[in-house]
């Protein structure tokens, strides 16, 4: 099980970065003290994203993070309409994606279902 994703942020971006998390069906949950300012995680069904303040945050281009919805249709509208960039792409195993851009850069696939498991 993966438990969390930790993604670098440039600090001007972590408001907005942030309402992207929350657009797309996160909570904000408390981080350790122990970890200092400025870092701020979510969660949604047990899995959690992290984002980690950085001067220059590291991007991949092609790298990304796959995050399940299954109230696709509800969670892809609330981020249209909250004016993020999203485009719906072909189906995989039958079920719908789509892809977002965060404000910091990072591409978010959002999946209705996942494929079926590779293992038994």
């Amino acid at each position: 099980m993966l438990h969390h994703v930790a993604l670098e942020t440039d600090p001007e971006t972590l408001a907005e970065e942030t309402r992207f998390w929350e657009v797309a069906g996160f909570v904000e949950v408390p981080v350790p003290q122990d970890l200092g300012e400025g870092y701020v995680w979510f969660e949604r069904e047990g899995t959690q994203v992290h984002l980690m303040p950085s001067g220059d945050p590291v991007v991949p281009i092609r790298g990304h993070v796959a995050i399940v919805a299954p109230d696709f249709e509800l969670t892809f509208g609330r981020m249209r309409g909250a004016g993020f960039e999203i485009r719906e792409g072909r189906q995989l195993s039958g079920e719908r994606r789509a892809k977002a851009l965060t404000p910091a850069g990072h591409t978010v696939e959002l999946m209705a279902a996942p494929p079926s498991p590779a293992t038994g």
